[in-house]
């Protein structure tokens, strides 16, 4: 019988568990502005269209009710703390199912070593308090694993509503990041091992695939209205550069430090706990996480994409622990999730405090390509948006720029409904929503500390600005950055940012 599949349902430890995250993910989206992706995936819901430049739709869409009605940052990232409490309960109910022994103590103990070593994934709490695709990928894998499972069941592939919802989910997937498409080879091998070639020949499966396919239609509507410029800048950008084995190497080490070695658990000691057909479950964390690791040889892949696969390593992770604690091996698998739990402690303080007390060059000098300090990107930029929209008033000017497109989210975010320019010489959303800052053109430039540029003048800036005001970002008593805002006049259109300092 498959396990009730309820919050209130689970037992207490899981519920007790999942309470604490939850209360800890929602104290910080209550102390923590909004990050530069947030930001971004925000004005998605804030711009309603078919898809964008740079990822599908859903992740707008989903925010849209919150951001028509004004919400604050607080409410919108309700959002993705529901979808980590879904993911963690799908997680839980998935051990259970893939419990080796059937045993209903031993499968309950699964659930939960796969939900703590789910809830001790560093970088996993950070798409749990932050609305990204990611966070939704992450729950549609783990969805798909399981309505994968039911499919596979000779009996659920005779009824149409286990392949509609298939279906569905693919779709959604595909709706919420273009990297769901590494997915579908799980899918394809587990219901082929299952039921063989003959199920080439059920119409249910081509029905499901229909809607799937019908779900994504926006995306490919969109591109087709505009060139089909995110499919370009997808390839282009997983092309990436010369491809370099310290690379790759240098990706597995951040993957590990990320998700942890209780996850990495599961992916050691898969080949003995994993049996049957259901160990084709486990390419839904193969084929993404080889695929990425390669790419990153190129200088492409992100820490953070390869969360959905670590999540699908999640209910193999919960069985294997809990195999170990059964066989005495308590010492070690304690001492491993007290020290994951530690290094989450630490990335969740350094968010909160703004790097404080381990990053200590705070203020930031401009004069490199990224900020001296990361944690300091959390913070202040509500208050800099409100006073870019207080001095745009005061000196007539109707729009805000920037010299680099990760400073632009937040203030067009916080600044609404200014338009935000990105005086750099690429293209990107920025582009799509407000175009390029007209020649002649007047505006208030924004420049931030910690990836400060030179004020841009002359044959390749405006000619002239001038500073208006000068706003410290301060937390726990110390400045960790500064807002300088600028009136400009008279914009060349022969953009040449440089960074302060810069020679």
């Amino acid at each position: 019988m498959r396990p009730t599949f309820s919050f209130t349902a689970a037992p207490l430890n899981i519920r007790i568990l999942l309470g604490l995250v939850c209360a800890l993910h929602f104290l910080l989206a209550a102390a923590l502005g909004l990050s530069v992706d947030e930001a971004h995936y925000a004005l998605y819901a804030a711009h309603p269209d078919w898809s964008y430049f740079d990822h599908p739709p859903l992740v707008g869409w989903a925010q849209w009710p919150l951001v028509a009605l004004d919400a604050p940052a607080w409410v919108l990232r309700l959002v993705p703390e529901l979808l980590w409490l879904g993911t963690a309960l799908l997680v839980y109910r998935l051990a259970e199912r893939l419990q080796a022994t059937g045993s209903a103590v031993a499968a309950h103990g699964a659930g939960f070593w796969a939900v703590l070593a789910l809830s001790l994934a560093p970088l996993l709490h950070v798409l749990g308090i932050g609305l990204l695709p990611d966070t939704l990928l992450v729950f549609f894998m783990v969805l798909l694993m399981g309505l994968t499972l039911d499919v596979m069941d000779a009996n659920a592939a005779q009824r149409p509503l286990p392949w509609l919802q298939l279906g569905l989910a693919l779709g959604l997937a595909g709706l919420s990041k273009y990297t769901a498409i590494l997915v579908v080879p799980g899918v394809a091998v587990c219901l082929l091992r299952a039921h063989g070639w003959r199920v080439l020949g059920h119409g249910w499966l081509w029905l499901a695939v229909a809607l799937a396919l019908v779900l994504v239609l926006p995306v490919a509507y969109w591109n087709h209205a505009n060139h089909w410029i995110s499919f370009t800048y997808q390839a282009k950008h997983g092309a990436g550069g010369g491809w370099q084995a310290g690379q790759v190497l240098q990706f597995l080490v951040v993957q590990v430090l990320a998700f942890g070695p209780l996850l990495l658990w599961g992916l050691v000691h898969t080949r003995r706990d994993a049996a049957g057909p259901d160990r084709a479950l486990l390419l839904f964390f193969a084929v993404p996480f080889a695929v990425l690791a390669v790419l990153s040889g190129g200088g492409t892949s992100l820490p953070h994409w390869t969360a959905p696969a670590w999540a699908a390593m999640a209910p193999f992770a919960g069985i294997a622990l809990a195999r170990a604690w059964a066989q005495g091996r308590r010492r070690l698998v304690v001492l491993v999730a007290v020290a994951q739990g530690l290094v989450c402690a630490t990335l969740l303080g350094l968010m909160f405090t703004g790097g404080y007390p381990a990053v200590t060059t705070t203020a930031g000098q401009g004069n490199s390509a990224a900020p001296s300090n990361p944690f300091a990107d959390l913070h202040g930029w509500r208050e800099a948006g409100e006073r870019a929209l207080a001095l745009a008033a005061q000196r007539g000017v109707h729009s805000v720029a920037v010299q680099n497109w990760t400073l632009a989210s937040r203030l067009g975010w916080y600044a609404r409904p200014l338009p935000v320019y990105v005086l750099e010489d690429r293209f990107d959303q920025f582009d799509l929503w407000a175009g390029d800052l007209p020649v002649g053109g007047d505006t208030l430039l924004v420049d931030w500390s910690q990836l400060g540029y030179a004020v841009p003048t002359g044959a390749h800036g405006f000619a002239g600005c001038t500073l208006l005001d000068t706003q410290d970002v301060q937390r726990l008593g110390r400045v960790i950055a500064s807002f300088r805002f600028y009136a400009c006049h008279n914009w060349s259109g022969q953009p040449q940012p440089r960074l302060e300092g810069a020679k």
